[in-house]
């Protein structure tokens, strides 16, 4: 989803932009969409911290390697086993707290990821931007998803796991809320990181190929019509379903939503999840939400 950015939500979802009905050509950023930060602000020396932690850090890049080394075993599987398969895709009209998911018939096998910190780092946008002292600036993101190719990099373990995926006869499909304006800088990004071929409204799926805006809920339904969606992988839970993304939605109860009994086997077990402490709707909250009331302690005086 591309979105994406800096500390800034780059919501990038460059995404969150849109009105329902309402095709997108170019970027268009939404208030929401730049309201929300992490970490400490670019200085001089040092990137911001969430930068720092998922770019740099030793940690970061083994937890993504971890995810993608499980995701590939469970597709693997899948593929070979002879069972009838079941969407992990949310059936039209349920929910993630009423989940339904439809049978996948005869149809072929695929695995569909978010693109921005899922299957590439945004690495020299993220970089020039925190450089420049930029929380996030639309104009520079046009322009990396135009002509960004191989200043991304493929994540830890997804270039292995993707090829283990493939080798096993599963599809290999994008879904990512960079615009489809910039469909061929995408593809070139993609194929330059060393990720393989993909082609727009075929294994690329981009914000504008439907009226939905940010919301991937749409583009999903499109793939499930053509496949047999057994895996999704994604750093934000848009990448899952938009309903976790609905305005209002507090904090807790965000979290009671993506880990209600009715959802939570699906995590590690057809969802898979990223950690992006950089941008995103998860980066909210205040003292009592984070925290809770009933958790405030101090020292004895």
């Amino acid at each position: 989803m591309m979105r994406r950015f800096t500390i800034s939500l780059i919501a990038l979802s460059l995404a969150g932009c849109s009105a329902p009905g309402q095709q997108l050509a170019v970027p268009v950023l939404s208030k929401d969409a730049l309201a929300t930060q992490v970490g400490e602000k670019p200085s001089p020396t040092s990137p911001p911290t969430g930068q720092q932690w998922l770019y740099g850090s030793a940690e970061g890049s083994i937890v993504s390697a971890q995810v993608y080394k499980t995701m590939a075993q469970y597709v693997r599987a899948k593929a070979l086993n002879r069972a009838i398969k079941t969407q992990t895709v949310l059936a039209k009209g349920s929910t993630p707290d009423a989940p339904r998911f439809e049978s996948c018939g005869t149809k072929p096998l695929a695995a569909v990821f978010d693109a921005d910190e899922t299957l590439i780092w945004n690495v020299g946008a993220m970089r020039y931007m925190a450089e420049q002292g930029i929380d996030f600036d639309p104009a520079i993101w046009n322009e990396w998803e135009k002509s960004g190719a191989g200043k991304a990099l493929a994540m830890p373990g997804a270039v292995e796991a993707l090829k283990t995926m493939r080798d096993a006869g599963v599809t290999i499909i994008a879904n990512t809320n960079r615009t489809a304006a910039n469909a061929k800088g995408t593809e070139d990004a993609l194929r330059m990181a060393g990720l393989g071929e993909f082609k727009h409204q075929e294994t690329l799926y981009l914000m504008g190929d439907d009226p939905t805006g940010s919301s991937k809920d749409g583009r999903r339904a499109t793939i499930a019509t053509k496949y047999c969606v057994i895996a999704m992988a994604g750093d934000q839970l848009g990448d899952f379903a938009h309903a976790f993304n609905a305005n209002g939605l507090s904090v807790a109860d965000r979290r009671m939503l993506a880990t209600n009994p009715a959802i939570l086997p699906l995590w590690g077990n057809g969802w898979f999840m990223f950690p992006n402490p950089v941008y995103g709707p998860s980066i909210r909250g205040g003292f009592d939400e984070i925290y809770s009331p009933q958790t405030k302690w101090e020292p004895a005086k």
